[in-house]
């Protein structure tokens, strides 16, 4: 049986490297012939010949992901996507703090951006660091798929998001995952955290070596910078009326666990200085119109019965939203 923390969430965009199966499960989803979340996402995803998303680190498939090497072969990418009906369309334009050697080239972006709009399709990209942004909202992308970590946003960026309607998502818990095991962070250690754990995760994320390791690895000194400016920028986003979504890049690696990484990124949002109700508005009613779904994200009749019951009041202290009672998606309640 799934755990209590497997069963929290009731809508999941899957944000790219989605292979053909996705159609079918998709399907099954909406029609409420599966127990669990409804689904949503990207076909393939777009990335980069030798460079981003790594191989070596995804190890993805060849039906995952198109590489184009041309403006032409963009274009056919999208028409791909277009006709497997992808909900959005996903790039990647980062160098992973340099472990790939080339970006996504500009006339490559621009061709995913216009076939994608010519198309009726948004564009969401992957970046880290504020001059790809500033890049890709240029280049006329939609939806910025994680935080700014590299540096303070400055007031003439945060302007153009705003001006342009452009979805900011963080994914705060992203770079968090990366040492909060390793660091046996408190909220860790808590029943309902380690509920979430496979036999297997639990032994190695109880392991010395295994922690050691990780905290000795210069890549967590640079998450914990990253989580720092992430948290940064979002207070100044959303205090500046910028659109706020959620995500998590949960289950990308093993130690962002699905289920808990949303829970954690509630708690990271109210770290970053929104109160407790505001980040609860951004995973439910604004995550709704992210994706332009009227049909759920707030408690208005006629609309999906999709509920989180839960034993204390989470939009005055955030942290009962872990103490959950059961789970309802469209009506029906999720097993446990």
């Amino acid at each position: 049986m799934p755990s209590i923390a497997a069963t929290t969430v009731t809508t999941v965009t899957a944000l790219g490297n989605n292979g053909p199966a996705f159609v079918g499960i998709r399907a099954d989803a909406h029609a409420g012939r599966i127990d669990g979340a409804d689904l949503f996402g990207v076909m393939q995803g777009i990335g980069v010949p030798n460079g981003a998303p790594p191989q070596a680190m995804l190890k993805v498939g060849p039906a995952q992901l198109f590489r184009p090497s041309t403006p032409e072969e963009a274009r056919k990418a999208v028409a791909m996507m277009a006709a497997e009906k992808t909900d959005l369309v996903k790039l990647w334009l980062d160098d992973f703090g340099g472990s790939v050697p080339v970006k996504m080239s500009p006339a490559i972006y621009r061709a995913v951006i216009a076939e994608a709009h010519a198309r009726g399709l948004r564009v969401a990209a992957h970046i880290h660091d504020l001059a790809d942004a500033e890049a890709i909202v240029a280049a006329g992308a939609d939806i910025i798929a994680h935080g700014i970590r590299d540096t303070p946003v400055p007031p003439a960026f945060v302007a153009t998001l705003k001006a342009k309607g452009i979805w900011y998502i963080p994914t705060l818990q992203l770079d968090e995952a990366t040492f909060a095991w390793a660091d046996r962070a408190p909220w860790t250690q808590t029943p309902f955290a380690r509920a979430a754990l496979s036999p297997a995760l639990a032994q190695q994320v109880d392991d010395p070596a295994w922690r050691a390791k990780i905290l000795a690895d210069p890549k967590t000194a640079d998450a914990r910078k990253s989580l720092a400016m992430n948290l940064r920028n979002l207070k100044t986003l959303y205090d500046a009326g910028v659109k706020i979504g959620f995500g998590t890049d949960s289950g990308a690696s093993a130690v962002r666990v699905p289920g808990i990484a949303e829970h954690r990124e509630l708690a990271l949002m109210v770290e970053a200085g929104l109160t407790p109700e505001q980040a609860l508005r951004v995973a439910t009613a604004a995550g709704a119109d992210l994706l332009g779904l009227r049909d759920r994200g707030v408690i208005v009749a006629g609309t999906r019965a999709d509920l989180l019951v839960v034993d204390g009041d989470p939009s005055r202290s955030i942290a009962d939203v872990d103490k959950v009672v059961e789970t309802w998606v469209a009506g029906r309640a999720a097993p446990f």
